[in-house]
């Protein structure tokens, strides 16, 4: 629980950080690959000198680190990029965050293993808590293409808990995140178009709204990197091996939260009374999914199927 609160305040920081990077003359998509890339260039230098073997991918896991690389980290990025163009904010991130709804409609009746009530509770009233924070009754457009967007935005999120929870023994998690940033940047080629990026803009410091704090573009973007990325995965991957994907995918709702709040002390973007209740409510929903790991004794035939499902 405590890697993956860490995670979800890490997450948090990505999007007031891309800020600066937009504020600067980036288009979101070139922000977006700058991210993946620095990230997966940054870890797969560091895996390269202190730990090689983490590089090493059994030939049979090739599809799996592809996938991972298509569906967790790019599928998620692009996707919600494109919804956002056609509906309000709010509702895409609102459809991306169904996420935890959809990983425990994905453990019950796909891979069959029975969870405690809590674990369908949380998720629920995590989703209902992100709901009041995003005001999702505020500017409603149902424009069909985005509303399709924005929910295999959120299939890919609950796609990357899933993944994160079904690899064994047999692959290292900080390898399967070096690959899965550096193949997403390769992936996103094609749209961001990195040969069209204003490298100069690294070089300025700007303040992204009134009342925002102004910081040197290369700043935020190595933190954005570093911190919002690379230790957020890093922690987030870890997290969720160590509970489940439903419950890892609920606590994480509270990056939505963090956001909000990273947001509101560093680009001045302030939090009404519905982000407050929204807010406790998500927290509730993820405390109360964790009770799902705590109080449900461990039933035989379901782990045997999980281990099953997991290997290849």
């Amino acid at each position: 629980m405590a890697l993956a609160f860490v995670s979800s305040w890490c997450f948090a920081f990505s999007g007031p950080m891309a800020k600066y990077l937009i504020a600067a003359g980036l288009a979101p998509i070139e922000a977006v690959w700058t991210r993946m890339a620095g990230a997966g260039l940054l870890l797969l230098a560091v895996l390269a000198l202190v730990r090689p073997r983490a590089l090493r991918v059994p030939r049979s896991r090739l599809p799996f680190f592809a996938l991972y690389a298509v569906v967790a980290v790019a599928g998620v990025q692009s996707l919600y990029f494109v919804a956002i163009t056609r509906l309000p904010v709010g509702i895409a991130l609102l459809l991306e965050f169904m996420a935890p709804v959809m990983v425990v409609a994905w453990v019950r009746l796909v891979r069959k293993i029975r969870l405690a009530a809590a674990a369908y509770v949380g998720a629920v009233v995590a989703v209902a808590g992100l709901a009041i924070v995003v005001e999702f009754w505020q500017g409603m457009r149902l424009d069909a293409l985005g509303l399709l967007l924005g929910l295999l935005a959120g299939a890919c999120c609950a796609g990357y808990f899933v993944m994160n929870d079904s690899f064994g023994d047999d692959v290292d998690p900080l390898g399967l995140i070096a690959y899965g940033m550096a193949g997403a940047a390769v992936v996103l080629l094609p749209f961001s178009r990195p040969w069209n990026i204003p490298w100069d803009a690294f070089t300025v410091a700007v303040t992204p709204s009134d009342g925002a704090a102004t910081l040197p573009v290369a700043a935020a973007y190595l933190w954005m990197v570093v911190v919002a990325t690379v230790v957020a995965y890093i922690l987030g991957v870890n997290a969720v091996r160590r509970l489940s994907a439903a419950v890892g995918a609920t606590v994480a709702s509270l990056e939505v939260i963090g956001g909000a709040v990273v947001a509101w002390g560093l680009v001045g973007e302030t939090l009404g009374v519905f982000q407050i209740v929204g807010g406790l409510l998500v927290l509730a929903g993820a405390l109360l999914a964790q009770t799902a790991t705590a109080s449900a004794a461990p039933v035989p035939a379901a782990a045997d199927l999980e281990e099953a499902v997991a290997r290849p």
